[in-house]
């Protein structure tokens, strides 16, 4: 008999019923070092003091009035983003995945309107991840995202990772943009090069075609910039957003160039949660923290601690660990051993990893971890390992 949750999820047997900064408490009372921040969501970790404020404020003043009108708190939160980005102008969604629906509409309408309503072709890449709606998986290409949802939204082109003589020749006159992750993160953590992203960008000028980063897993000061596109010194057309800037209240958007969102105008898009006071409310108060230079100078600051201590680990563990990869705070783990058994031998140790694609661990903790905490998330990703090779 089939479960009343759609049994879509294979779920650890764990039951969390409290979260406090870094940490989540079981329901029979452990307490589990959380490295994965519900998959770079609580970027502030669990309970905030600002955001559980924020949310109060907002929860007794006014939750939702819809699209039809005025939003203050909408308006408050697209100012602050445009303000510390690229971008002119913000839609804001309840997910990433809704962020890639606009992203893909918003592309092909720009050259719609522009006179070239051939170009609607988007090239992605091989490890991509941009959702799970019909367009997202069409947009992946990838056999376990696709088998059994055709027939698919057309109009992508999947590359290989890093092929760039493929890219070059990819691009015709129907090509309208290039999708891509700064960092991949379902993908395995894996970061494209900062001279690939400044080649990304001059290609797409050369082209006439926009460029769409998708940040929804790397942006929101995960890799110690607001966005870890700025460490490459380029700007995107139009970049998709969500887990970290809600702080673990549900979140997305999309941020745009004026150029490249000409053609989205009133009855384009919708949506009737997007951008609701209750979610741009704690969104506001996210980017209070996440902006500021000095909270991500230590962002930085704690990434190289945890590297290196997770360069000290892998060296320690040559038969379950390879290498470590990533930027910033969104850290992978190669492995040697399978990476669902390491996860499961760190539920073992009261710590919380992700898995990921390429054999990897994925490490996303709260970006203010504490350096007390990082020393014990070293201690027990170390237990983790010796309980393994030991069974």
């Amino acid at each position: 008999m089939i479960p009343a949750v759609l049994p879509t999820y294979n779920r650890a047997k764990l039951n969390f019923v409290k979260g406090e900064g870094s940490w989540l408490i079981e329901a029979d009372g452990r307490r589990f070092l959380d490295l994965g921040s519900g998959i770079a969501v609580n970027a502030l970790g669990h309970a905030h003091p600002r955001l559980v404020q924020a949310l109060t404020d907002q929860a007794g003043a006014l939750w939702h009035v819809s699209n039809l009108y005025e939003i203050p708190q909408q308006e408050k939160l697209a100012r602050q983003l445009t303000e510390a980005s690229f971008a002119d102008t913000v839609f804001f969604t309840n997910s990433g995945t809704e962020a890639c629906e606009l992203a893909v509409k918003m592309a092909r309408k720009h050259f719609f309107d522009a006179g070239q309503p051939e170009r609607v072709e988007i090239i992605t890449f091989s490890g991509c991840f941009h959702g799970r709606s019909t367009a997202a998986i069409a947009a992946s290409g990838a056999e376990k995202m696709v088998k059994g949802f055709g027939p698919l939204l057309p109009g992508f082109k999947h590359l290989d990772w890093g092929d760039h003589d493929a890219l070059n020749a990819a691009i015709d006159d129907k090509t309208c943009a290039i999708l891509i992750e700064p960092v991949q993160g379902e993908g395995g953590i894996r970061p494209v090069p900062d001279q690939c992203l400044k080649g990304l960008r001059d290609l797409c000028d050369e082209h006439g075609i926009l460029l769409i980063f998708d940040e929804v897993q790397c942006g929101m000061g995960r890799t110690g910039k607001l966005f870890a596109h700025e460490w490459a010194g380029v700007s995107p057309d139009i970049m998709m957003v969500a887990k970290g800037i809600g702080g673990g209240f549900p979140l997305g958007a999309v941020l745009a160039t004026e150029n490249a969102a000409s053609g989205m105008v009133a009855g384009t898009h919708g949506s009737t949660y997007g951008g609701n006071p209750l979610a741009c409310a704690v969104g506001s108060a996210v980017m209070d923290h996440v902006a500021d230079p000095a909270f991500l100078s230590e962002v930085n600051r704690k990434a190289g601690l945890l590297r290196q201590k997770l360069e000290g680990l892998v060296a320690a563990h040559p038969d379950t660990f390879e290498a470590v990869r990533g930027a910033g705070l969104m850290l992978g783990l190669k492995c040697v051993k399978p990476a669902g058994d390491i996860v499961a031998a760190g539920y073992g140790k009261e710590v919380i990893t992700v898995p990921a694609a390429d054999n990897v661990v994925r490490l996303l903790p709260a970006l203010n971890i504490t350096d007390e905490e990082i020393a014990e998330a070293i201690n027990r990703l170390d237990a983790a390992a010796s309980s393994l090779e030991s069974s």
